[in-house]
């Protein structure tokens, strides 16, 4: 009798189930087809109830599916796939080979290197191949159609830093100076914009690669940038976060403090960003307790700065800021701008000239850099590109005779060595890289950073989301890729018949129109007058 009754049952149970899957769907469609024709606030609903939700889904769904499965190799932006999987494989496996051949496109115009007829032999390089960096890379096991087999493996690299001879001083006349050994550093991102296990991951990778920096962004530093015990530029915007007041007001006892961090080997004072011509913005939903206090703003309160710095007016009182930070800190002092355009930089070259001080480098952001939250006519429109504002920036400084004391670094999608050979041809001394470092900790281009929603927990404060960025295997990657990228600019170098790459001219830089025509960087930028064309310091 009992088996009977759980048969029974078991029968029941199967006709509702099978009653359920052929009218639920036409019930639920039912429902949505009537509800949609209901609705008022969407037009494609109301003529075209559920045939328009899908085109919703795919709406939604596209940018997705366009990045893995439409987008060609060399498309797709911020970043395409090859530029992206690039940076990827160098900090996972260390690897930046390729088979058969490149998919750049050759008949379109372009910028190249030059090549050397002689390239200058690896070992005459005037770069320090010891001591070994001890770090981890992957080795893939088995790769299938739906799973790959990786595991962490030891493995040693070299440095590639640059020997005494070639090594950058910044601030030479200070007690403190920065002596740069690697050419490429990590640009500014914030402790807000990105979440706390990124910082970390960011800070013991540089640490680990050795020569490299970090640079704190506009929120002030917190002990997660410590962490890693390497250089950090402690970078100021208009928001005065960690130099001021409860007021909101400049402090240099705040400043003072900061400048005793042994690990701070600068200071950068932030007036334009290449995404943004405006101050920070970070949404109320990323802003933590901890956040907060470091910045000495309320909870959960989105942060505005103010669009430049309230109390610097002209570039008097810039370069007076400039002096006295300097003379405080006993450390160097930079600044960090967006060219606007033709002249734009005349003024402020001058002014050094005329008063025989100023920054120890200037930051050229291009228009086309990165940020976690700003506003689509802004990052379009607003600012030169890299290569265009260093040029100018370049020039400026060559024609009043400042350029031997003021470096340049050079920041804004330069994420591959021969970019970054490029930017160096074209004036630069050095790069800075935010959405690479970005992308080697495990970035998907989401494009979700400003909702603190990031989905690999990179750019939240999202405990949950935060979690799944392993600090202890993503420290690894971030040392991989500023390696690599070193290793290759090294060998660029040398294929260009150099000892290092701070050798790099503008008549290395070539260009090539679409007629097939070719232009030295000399010829397309000449330097503004004789002086500009002696060698500038390597010291």
């Amino acid at each position: 009798m009992q088996l009977d009754s759980i048969t029974q049952f078991v029968t029941l149970a199967i006709f509702v189930i099978l009653l359920a899957m052929f009218l639920g769907p036409p019930l639920v469609l039912g429902v949505l087809y009537w509800s949609d024709r209901r609705q008022t606030q969407h037009a494609v609903l109301r003529n075209y109830p559920i045939l328009g939700r899908i085109r919703y889904l795919v709406e939604h769904i596209g940018p997705e599916f366009r990045q893995y499965l439409f987008d060609g190799d060399l498309q797709g932006k911020p970043f395409s796939r090859e530029g992206y999987r690039s940076i990827v494989y160098a900090g996972k496996y260390l690897k930046t080979l390729i088979s058969f051949g490149s998919k750049r496109d050759f008949d379109l115009p372009g910028w190249y290197l030059r090549n050397a007829m002689f390239p200058t032999l690896m070992d005459d390089m005037g770069i320090r191949i010891a001591p070994k960096i001890s770090t981890k890379r992957y080795t893939i096991d088995t790769e299938g159609l739906f799973s790959r087999e990786e595991r962490l493996v030891d493995h040693e690299v070299d440095p590639w830093l640059l020997d005494d001879e070639f090594a950058l001083t910044v601030g030479a006349d200070l007690p403190h100076p920065w002596k740069m050994r690697g050419l490429i550093g990590m640009s500014a991102m914030s402790y807000g914009s990105m979440g706390r296990n990124a910082i970390q991951a960011f800070s013991k990778g540089l640490a680990l690669a050795g020569g490299s920096w970090m640079n704190t962004g506009e929120g002030g530093i917190s002990d997660h940038h410590l962490i890693g015990g390497g250089d950090i530029v402690f970078q100021i915007g208009p928001g005065m976060f960690g130099v001021r007041t409860e007021e909101g007001l400049w402090s240099w006892e705040a400043f003072r403090l900061q400048a005793q961090i042994q690990q701070v080997v600068g200071f950068e004072l932030k007036f334009h960003q290449g995404a943004k011509i405006r101050g920070g913005h970070v949404e109320g939903v990323k802003v933590t307790a901890e956040i907060a206090a470091i910045r000495g703003v309320p909870v959960g309160e989105s942060i505005d700065s103010p669009n430049r710095f309230p109390i610097l007016d002209s570039f008097e009182d810039a370069l007076d800021h400039i002096a006295q930070m300097r003379e405080q800190s006993g450390k160097p002092v930079g600044i960090k701008l967006v060219v606007g355009g033709p002249g734009s930089m005349d003024e402020f070259a001058e002014s050094i000239k005329r008063r025989g001080n100023g920054p120890d480098w200037i930051t050229i952001d291009g228009g086309e850099g990165g940020s976690g939250a700003t506003y689509q006519e802004m990052a379009d429109s607003m600012g030169l590109p890299i290569q265009s504002g260093l040029v100018e920036a370049d020039n400026a400084l060559r024609h009043h005779g400042v350029r031997d004391r003021v470096k340049l670094i050079a920041s804004g999608k330069l994420t591959s060595p021969d970019r970054i050979a490029l930017a160096l041809a074209l004036g630069a001394d050095a790069v800075a890289i935010a959405r690479g470092l970005m992308i080697s900790v495990g970035c998907i281009q989401a494009q979700r950073c400003h909702s603190n929603e990031c989905p690999v927990g990179v750019a939240t404060t999202d405990e949950s989301l935060m979690g799944a960025l392993v600090v202890d295997e993503k420290k690894w990657r971030v040392s991989n890729y500023i390696v690599a990228l070193r290793a290759g600019l090294t060998s660029l170098s040398a294929a260009s018949g150099l000892r290092s790459p701070t050798q790099l001219r503008r008549h290395h830089a070539v260009y090539r129109d679409e007629f097939g025509r070719i232009y030295g960087g000399d010829q397309l930028f000449p330097y503004p007058d004789p002086a500009g064309l002696a060698e500038r310091s390597d010291a």
